[in-house]
């Protein structure tokens, strides 16, 4: 049996950084923790900034024509 190695995304990351946001809002951290956790959670939205992939080019929409306004009759 093949054990698979485990991995780990940006997306993951990003919800390790709202975990640590709500956990922070809800007050889970003690004074004396937040610089720690703070930094922690800077350099891992730092990274995440860094490695997102680039988003798409401009996807513009292709121009419909235009309606014909003129009325014969």
């Amino acid at each position: 049996m093949t054990e698979e190695n485990p991995q780990i995304g940006v997306g993951d990351l990003e919800a390790v950084i709202q975990i640590i946001d709500a956990c922070s809002q809800r007050g889970a951290f003690k004074g004396d923790e937040l610089a720690s956790v703070g930094n922690v959670r800077n350099r891992i939205d730092a990274f995440v900034k860094a490695n997102k992939p680039a988003e798409p080019a401009d996807q513009t929409q292709p121009e419909l024509p235009l309606e014909d306004t003129n009325e014969d009759g």
